[in-house]
């Protein structure tokens, strides 16, 4: 099987009001443009909206991995401590595994900014051949999540055997150990 040249991104966005047209949706062009100002390898986003419904967030993270041949899916919001804030427990029912340091690096780049930063509950995983990752809702903490752990995406990408992201190493230099 060889890989594809251009990497597909999912982008959800998990908001009840943003789902129902009442509120603007801010995190989900927020992530598109976080990628297109540091990818510079070809990508598409495949983006979506949806309510904070556990058995939706399930089905949709599972179509973009499966089906809609995503390698990297980026979530947006449902992470804090609401009742309705269920995007992680989400997650992780469709990964085989856990990547627990995206969540601890996000935190920990988040409470040098905001002490509310330890009620939220980001987290990240595998699904087969995608790296699911879970991020705040506030665009400016997206950016900040995302230039955390940015870093480590694209070789997770190519462990996986997904395309080669290359970055804009002007913004986010990507890891790849020496060989």
């Amino acid at each position: 099987m060889t890989k594809p040249s251009t990497a597909r991104i999912g982008i959800v966005t998990v908001s009840d009001r943003a789902s129902r047209g009442e509120y603007e949706d801010r995190g989900g062009p927020a992530i598109r443009q976080y990628f297109e100002d540091v990818l510079t390898s070809p990508w598409e986003a495949v983006p979506r909206v949806i309510p904070d419904e556990r058995p939706v967030i399930e089905a949709t993270l599972k179509e973009l991995c499966d089906e809609g041949a995503c390698c990297l899916v980026v979530t947006t919001g449902g992470t804090g401590p609401a009742r309705r804030d269920i995007t992680p427990e989400a997650t992780e029912a469709v990964c085989e595994k856990l990547m627990p340091g995206f969540g601890e690096l996000m935190r920990k780049v988040s409470l040098e900014k905001v002490p509310t930063a330890i009620l939220s509950r980001q987290t990240a995983g595998i699904r087969g051949g995608a790296l699911i990752i879970n991020l705040p809702g506030q665009p400016k903490a997206i950016a900040e999540c995302l230039d955390a752990v940015m870093p480590a995406v694209p070789y997770c990408i190519d462990l996986l055997g997904g395309p080669f992201l290359t970055t804009n190493e002007d913004r986010i230099v990507a890891f790849r150990p020496k060989k």
